[in-house]
């Protein structure tokens, strides 16, 4: 990886991402709790959330991750409130398929991801971007399952 390789994938854009992450932190009582975590770079993302009729209604995250990983829980922060399982699915596999496949930036409410752009190149990085989403969606499988 060259040194503008570097400087293009860790840009202002993704730099202020990362520094203003929305909802860290723990819910006092959340419906269930799950940790995502890449074992390629040791990233990991804590989610507690709370659902009423399958939309998430409370979010909170812990994010330990690099600069990508806590971009991505920044654009995800920003949405997640209000948002059903379907949809969360649908932003998971949409942002999955621009990173791995060079699909387009994922649709509403995920089009924050677009600043994501430039990992694409960077597949040993994709698993720490997925991490917020993944960790949620694997919270909202245990609140079902509870």
């Amino acid at each position: 990886m060259s040194d503008s390789d570097l400087i293009k994938l860790y840009s202002k854009q993704i730099l202020a991402l990362a520094a203003a992450i929305p909802h860290l932190g723990m819910l006092d009582a959340p419906d269930a709790e799950a940790k995502a975590r890449s074992p390629l770079c040791g990233s990991m993302v804590s989610v507690g959330l709370t659902l009423k009729d399958d939309i998430v209604t409370g979010f909170a995250q812990n994010v330990k991750a690099c600069a990508l990983g806590q971009a991505s829980a920044a654009v995800l922060g920003k949405v997640v409130i209000g948002l059903d399982a379907q949809t969360l699915a649908r932003g998971r596999e949409e942002l999955h398929a621009m990173l791995a496949k060079n699909g387009p930036v994922p649709s509403a409410p995920f089009e924050g991801y677009e600043t994501l752009l430039p990992a694409r190149e960077f597949k040993n990085r994709h698993a720490s971007i997925l991490l917020p989403l993944d960790a949620t969606l694997a919270a909202i499988e245990k609140a079902r399952s509870s």
